[in-house]
């Protein structure tokens, strides 16, 4: 078993498992995380029995970097995992600090008509381990911290829900990586009973719907999920959310010419969303050559914003990041394993 891959009260169950005291969790996380040491060895508070034991039971083993894309405010990784498949985060400098994107899967099953991601379908879930070690590998690359973190890389996080929450306690303990849960966001196409038990974890991280469209109609058109979970029911699922967490939603609406982009889109949406506790992001696409949908235009973009506006819904434009490169969630990958 990797040993990142475990939660403090997980290696505090093990250490009382093996006779041996609660608090020797808390000097291993702190060689982990606050001194990042890669060999059990060079815990030398511990006891050389114990030392050899944590050989005996897990392992320290790393995924690689093996390709790395920069652009002005933009890395992009590819990454190796230990079976030799492939997986990216996207490194973005935003005013406010440095935020990665992560992915959750190797491939997604989700099939929305417009991700490149979703063209790979899903080979297996990644390991706690292997989302972690995306964060840890970036700041030793870049010498600096990570302040915030969205799980909005390859595959959908709530499909991979276990090992996403595990990554996110870790990520947060105050004796792990220490990133605040206000900092870290999960995105969603709309996994109901997911999104329903993820209200009752009592974790105050932010939640953001990938929604994308205004009706049943168009959303079934590019995302398969609305054939399961339909918007009408995701609208409602989310309304409880809000009032169970008191925490405000963000709505994704990824922006595809003459596709979903139109005036009557965007009073629709205001219409849909009234009165709630969220607010839009509109986002520029990310073309990609292997997908047909393109970028809305800046002028159709700002229309869409200010019906909103006039609505008064809560809306921003998401900057721009990664145009330049190959910043689209899996064209890396699809470049490797095509």
């Amino acid at each position: 078993m990797n040993i990142y891959g475990l939660k403090r009260k997980d290696l505090e169950d093990y250490f009382l498992s093996i006779n041996e005291k609660r608090y020797k969790a808390l000097q291993v996380y702190e060689w982990l995380y606050q001194h990042r040491v890669h060999s059990f060895d060079e815990m030398t508070n511990l006891k050389v029995e114990l030392r050899n034991q944590l050989k005996k039971d897990f392992t320290l083993d790393f995924i690689t970097i093996v390709k790395k894309q920069e652009d002005k405010l933009t890395k992009k990784y590819l990454f190796k995992l230990l079976d030799d498949n492939y997986i990216e985060a996207v490194l973005m400098e935003h005013d406010y600090g440095l935020s990665v994107c992560v992915s959750s899967q190797v491939g997604c099953n989700m099939g929305c008509a417009f991700c490149e991601s979703g063209r790979l379908k899903k080979v297996r879930n990644l390991e706690t381990y292997e989302i972690v070690e995306q964060i840890l590998l970036i700041e030793e690359d870049i010498h600096k911290r990570i302040s915030s973190v969205v799980i909005m890389g390859i595959g959908e996080p709530l499909d991979n829900y276990d090992n996403v929450l595990n990554f996110i306690k870790i990520i947060n303990d105050d004796k792990g990586i220490s990133i605040g849960a206000r900092h870290i966001t999960l995105s969603t196409c709309g996994l109901i009973p997911q999104i329903q038990k993820l209200s009752t974890e009592n974790i105050q991280i932010n939640l953001a719907i990938s929604l994308h469209a205004s009706n049943n109609e168009l959303r079934s058109s590019i995302m398969n999920v609305n054939k399961v979970y339909n918007i009408i029911e995701l609208i409602a699922t989310i309304k409880q959310y809000i009032a169970k967490t008191n925490r405000r939603v963000t709505i994704e609406y990824v922006m595809l010419n003459n596709v979903n982009d139109s005036d009557s889109n965007a009073q629709e949406l205001a219409d849909l969303l009234k009165g709630m506790n969220i607010y839009v992001n509109l986002i520029p696409y990310n073309e990609t050559n292997h997908l047909e949908f393109k970028k809305s235009s800046k002028e159709r973009i700002l229309k869409f914003y200010d019906i909103l506006k006039k609505n008064n819904i809560n809306v921003t434009i998401r900057k721009e990041f990664g145009s330049n490169i190959d910043a689209a969630c899996g064209q890396l990958r699809s470049k490797e394993v095509n």
